[in-house]
């Protein structure tokens, strides 16, 4: 009898502890104003997007102390919203020459004989280069579509 008692008072004394723990964290985290549930604010339709592909880039691979490994072709597309699409096309010689300049001092090569291409290396060049060219928002993904040793 004294061990169901004794069950009994710590159950009842447990759910009052947890109860109590529980009504504290709720004054405490609780937001000002109240808990009442907020309209979902209306999400805004994204333009479409569309893909612009540049000409193959032929860019040198670099090891980190500055050595010429060799050379490597990257075919790049870049996804921009559709009505800025035929601006970025005209304006891609500008990109092409922004990935030159920075392919030179950037080291895109690795393995032991510098023949592999680093992709997100070159993907960050193309961000930056991208970035100078066009301005930035404008490129929302860079996808390498192919990279093969020149």
């Amino acid at each position: 009898m004294k061990r169901v008692l004794s069950l009994l008072v710590l159950l009842i004394l447990g759910v009052a502890i947890g109860g109590g723990a529980g009504y504290g964290a709720v004054v405490l985290f609780a937001k000002p104003g109240g808990g009442a549930p907020k309209a979902a604010a209306t999400p805004v339709a994204e333009p479409p997007r569309s893909f612009v592909s540049s000409t193959k880039i032929l860019a040198p691979l670099v090891f980190p102390d500055g050595r010429l490994a060799g050379y490597v072709n990257f075919d790049v597309s870049l996804e921009v919203s559709s009505d800025k699409a035929e601006a970025v096309s005209s304006e891609l010689p500008l990109m092409l020459h922004a990935i030159n300049m920075r392919t030179w001092r950037t080291p895109l090569a690795t393995g032991p004989d510098g023949l592999l291409a680093n992709i997100g290396g070159f993907r960050d060049v193309v961000r930056a280069a991208s970035t100078e060219a066009f301005g930035p928002g404008t490129v929302k993904r860079i996808a390498i579509t192919r990279a093969e040793p020149a």
